[in-house]
């Protein structure tokens, strides 16, 4: 029985879903992994999405908190907002509390990847402060520590990113995640699934 990797994304102009989707191809890449892209519900009116000039969704399906325990692995991925997950993918766990009652997401992995928009916006605060949610629901966080080698050590060229997972900076929008950016979004996918294997096999 194939693992179930769930990547599950907020993405407002659509930085966060370039990394989903290249995380979605590398758990795909693990043999006896499916991997499925998912978003979070939009809090926003659409009047307020359109003056902020964001782009039109997705064709992802949106993912109601009853549908994670089917899953036996997750990929959170969100923009920052002052040092911290967005508040449209905080808002979706907190509509988890029933789950967080029954324990029913507990001993599973999960991992996060994230989007702001300068170097010091968040790009290790924001999976640190975000760890409280697997907490309260006995998820296992797995880090992708320095397992992308010599990337992670890019001094030359701006890139997001950090032990905690893969990210990207957005800068005022404009900025697109870079080639590197994508190479360890995939990476993280495919370091990810193959840890959610090894854990649902010795189950």
């Amino acid at each position: 029985m194939a693992t179930k990797v769930y990547i599950v994304y907020y993405s407002t102009y659509g930085h966060v879903e370039k990394l989903a989707r290249e995380i979605e191809k590398g758990a795909a890449s693990v043999e006896g992994v499916e991997a499925k892209l998912w978003q979070v519900p939009e809090t926003l009116p659409e009047e307020v999405l359109a003056k902020l000039g964001a782009p039109p969704k997705s064709d992802a399906p949106i993912i109601t908190p009853n549908e994670l325990p089917e899953a036996d692995g997750f990929l959170f991925g969100f923009p920052t907002r002052f040092g911290s997950m967005a508040a449209q993918f905080k808002a979706f766990f907190d509509a988890t509390g029933g789950l967080w009652r029954t324990q029913s997401l507990a001993g599973k992995p999960a991992g996060f990847f994230y989007s702001t928009s300068s170097q010091g916006g968040g790009q290790e605060t924001t999976p640190l402060t975000s760890i409280t949610q697997l907490v309260h629901h006995g998820l296992i966080f797995v880090p992708i520590g320095y397992t992308f080698g010599g990337g992670m050590f890019e001094m030359e060229k701006v890139k997001g990113g950090s032990p905690y997972g893969a990210g990207t900076y957005a800068g005022d929008g404009s900025r697109q995640p870079s080639e590197l950016e994508l190479a360890q979004a995939f990476h993280q996918g495919k370091y990810f699934a193959g840890i959610a294997k090894k854990l649902k096999g010795s189950q």
